[in-house]
């Protein structure tokens, strides 16, 4: 079996310049914030201990790229962003679109969409078996 991979892209750019951008934007203007994986994810002192403790409890490797890290490791691939990708070998098919992330409120909707996608698409079992 593929080894699978969950890969969630911020809407945003990787770097110290970009992360004090972003970090003050949140806190100036969070309702004109670009990322809404990012508002919802983070806080003021980095990733929220609730969200790494769901992603870690995943039966599947779950990788977190900037969007300016996923051109260059994706060329060509075009995606509206934030979004979260499914890696199955060396194929990249979309997970959960920007729309979907958008529409979630907070962490605790995040949360659920994950986990019923993850649900929809069996991968806890699919992923269990290459163990």
């Amino acid at each position: 079996m593929e080894e699978i991979e969950l890969i969630f892209v911020y809407n945003a750019d990787s770097g110290v310049f970009h992360a004090v951008g972003d970090y003050v934007h949140k806190i100036v203007a969070p309702a004109t914030y670009p990322c809404k994986l990012c508002a919802i994810t983070y806080g003021i002192g980095g990733m929220k201990n609730d969200w790494k403790k769901f992603v870690g409890s995943r039966d599947l490797p779950v990788k977190f790229l900037h969007k300016d890290e996923f051109a260059e490791q994706y060329p060509g691939r075009e995606a509206e962003f934030p979004c979260a990708f499914l890696k199955k070998g060396d194929e990249l098919e979309l997970f959960i679109s920007a729309g979907e992330i958008n529409r979630t409120e907070d962490l605790e909707e995040l949360k659920a969409l994950v986990s019923r996608k993850i649900q929809e698409l069996n991968l806890q079992e699919l992923n269990a078996g290459e163990k």
